[in-house]
């Protein structure tokens, strides 16, 4: 599905992630600090975000890990492990020690990944406990700036007639832009020619560049070149427009309503964390996302924290495995795997 260069390049960074969490959780002490979980956290506690450094979940990270820090009284250190889709990072942290110190932020792809990969190497609702859930981030329908079509009608016209002309780039197989680009294709009826990049922030720069025609992509990346007039942007996947995109219309305004999709980001510890330490870090959690300098960050970018009543173990999980059922029959539709 990816160039050779694509895979051999995911391969390299997958063994230097997993290298340097390894090197991480060693350093973390191992299993003895979840014994004692009512002292806890007595060291550095390390935020896995399996995407790379300034993506949209890493951005999503870093804003929320300040104030967690400030609430348990610790350290986090934000650690990026890269590799196919984000499930090189996340089968990190499954099969990471069970003791708080390690701590997954992952997007809507810890969903999708168990339809698209055929030998995982983990279960999303066996292998973690749910910590809550963090945002919904719209995802943006943006051209290279002189693409021809003016209008979202336009663009699923341009796309039927050019179907192998047009180029249709993503952040690599199963990545939140590839996923928003197979609804696309779904709610279009067209099938098109599909550049898979390695992260979010590549495709979007040969998007700027014109090497690429269009994509579908998170706000907490596009928001920028969108108001900078450095790509033409046709339609915001969700209900309702976004505050800092107010000309931008929605996909139902721009007469696609079969399109709406938006990124969900929550955080999960390996199965068998104490659930006093799970509680705690929900908590600091909901300190986070009601901290005013995270609302008005994420507000810059599109997005909102959850409410708190979904920033629990309990509503996190109800909707991961709602999430899981939901892609399943989307991807098995149109019967995409991840090589």
């Amino acid at each position: 599905m990816t160039t050779t260069r694509h895979r051999a390049a995911a391969r390299m960074v997958a063994a230097i992630g997993a290298v340097s969490l390894l090197a991480a959780c060693s350093g973390n002490g191992g299993g003895g600090s979840g014994a004692d979980a009512g002292n806890y956290p007595e060291q550095n506690i390390t935020f896995v975000v399996p995407f790379s450094a300034g993506g949209p979940t890493d951005t999503v990270t870093r804003m929320i890990a300040e104030p967690m820090a400030a609430k348990l009284g610790a350290k986090i250190v934000v650690q990026n492990v890269e590799g196919a889709g984000g499930t090189v990072g996340a089968g990190e942290v499954a099969r990471a020690e069970p003791d708080g110190y390690t701590v997954l932020m992952h997007h809507i792809g810890m969903s999708t990944a168990p339809a698209l990969y055929e030998n995982l190497g983990y279960k999303p609702l066996e292998d973690f406990e749910t910590i809550g859930l963090v945002t919904e981030v719209p995802m943006t329908i943006v051209a290279r700036k002189d693409f021809q079509p003016a209008t979202l009608q336009d663009l699923v016209t341009h796309v039927k007639a050019n179907a192998n002309k047009v180029t249709l780039a993503n952040a690599g197989i199963g990545a939140a832009s590839h996923l928003c680009g197979l609804l696309f294709q779904n709610a279009a009826g067209v099938k098109l020619q599909e550049v898979p990049y390695e992260g979010t922030g590549p495709a979007l720069t040969d998007l700027v560049g014109g090497q690429v025609d269009f994509m579908c992509d998170q706000t907490t990346n596009t928001s920028g070149q969108i108001s900078g007039g450095k790509v033409k942007a046709y339609a915001v996947t969700t209900p309702e427009r976004v505050k800092s995109l107010p000309d931008l219309p929605t996909t139902a305004e721009a007469g696609l309503p079969q399109l709406q999709v938006s990124v969900w980001h929550g955080l999960y510890a390996p199965a068998g964390t104490p659930q006093d330490v799970v509680q705690k870090l929900s908590e600091a959690l909901k300190v986070a996302l009601a901290d005013q300098a995270v609302i008005d960050q994420m507000a810059k970018l599109g997005t909102a924290p959850v409410p708190a009543e979904d920033a629990t173990p309990q509503a996190h999980r109800a909707h991961l495995e709602e999430q899981l059922q939901t892609w399943a029959k989307i991807i098995a539709d149109a019967g995409v795997k991840a090589s």
